[in-house]
């Protein structure tokens, strides 16, 4: 009997000991999550101890809705992502065409310099990122967070490697029946990339939901502050800390995201599928 087989004694051992590891790995991922569930639900004094009959309550989250703008960070966190994801998908589908389909000299190592940004971390830039919005006076905007990050070599290399899996014999059809180069790009690509682009504005909304330093670094006051670091302010040894309230707050926070994962995490699990396949 072979050692890897399923059905004999190790293969058994090992399946059991993967499915251990999994388990655990889910543990230790859920555990913060299933505190600041049991925190955010229950009062004060049960934040720190489990009790099976300990009293259900929502106090902590109107508690936590009425001490903090949290409205105000959740409109500047929506427009912010909104705007950096809407520029993202502009700007990486135009380059990703090109990059796919253009001929001319060069393209190689223009694409290698963009492929430079993935190995250089955002938080390496925010001293100039900050030196250049002062001096464009976007400090304390929301235009000034995300102008960052509107350009994206992660998005233009997803992007151009599902352009290039698209035959060239689409395009001459539609050229065909008359669209330029804008409409082969719009009629063609773009719909052939939809997986794609659902799997790039997840991961893209993800990261700026949850961005915190360069938003820490360039805001300063409530109009602008999103909800990452509203929630830091409002958090902070000087409002107090009650673990309740703040679980309720950091739930608060999250919830869009947790929904709208819980809604469509079947569409979610496909595009990222989809997308690697291509």
């Amino acid at each position: 009997m072979s050692p890897s087989d399923p059905t004999g004694l190790p293969g058994r051992l090992a399946l059991s000991l993967e499915r251990a590891a999994a388990w655990l790995l889910a543990v230790i991922w859920a555990a913060p999550v299933l505190y600041a569930l049991w925190a955010a639900f229950h009062p004060t004094g049960y934040a720190t101890r489990f009790d099976p009959l300990a009293p259900l309550t929502l106090d902590n989250f109107v508690t936590a809705w009425r001490a903090a703008p949290f409205p105000r960070y959740l409109l500047n966190t929506v427009l912010l992502v909104t705007f950096v994801t809407g520029a993202q998908f502009v700007l990486c589908t135009l380059a990703a065409f090109v990059f796919a389909r253009s001929t001319a000299r060069g393209m190689g190592l223009l694409f290698a310099l963009v492929l430079v940004q993935l190995m250089i971390m955002p938080d390496m830039l925010i001293v100039e990122n900050y030196r250049s919005m002062r001096q464009l006076g976007l400090v304390d905007t929301i235009l000034g967070i995300g102008l960052p990050y509107v350009a994206s070599g992660f998005g233009i290399f997803l992007l151009r490697q599902t352009f290039m899996q698209v035959p060239r014999e689409l395009e001459e059809a539609a050229r065909v029946e008359g669209c330029g180069t804008l409409g082969i790009l719009w009629r063609v690509y773009v719909p052939l990339a939809r997986p794609t682009y659902l799997a790039y504005g997840l991961t893209s909304v993800s990261y700026h939901w949850n961005n915190f330093l360069w938003p820490l670094v360039v805001t300063n006051s409530v109009e602008t502050r999103p909800l990452t670091v509203g929630l830091a302010v409002f958090s902070s040894a000087d409002q107090g800390i009650d673990w309740a309230i703040i679980s309720a707050a950091t739930l608060l926070t999250a919830a869009p995201l947790l929904l709208a994962f819980l809604l469509f995490q079947r569409q979610f699990v496909q595009s990222f599928m989809r997308a690697g396949i291509r």
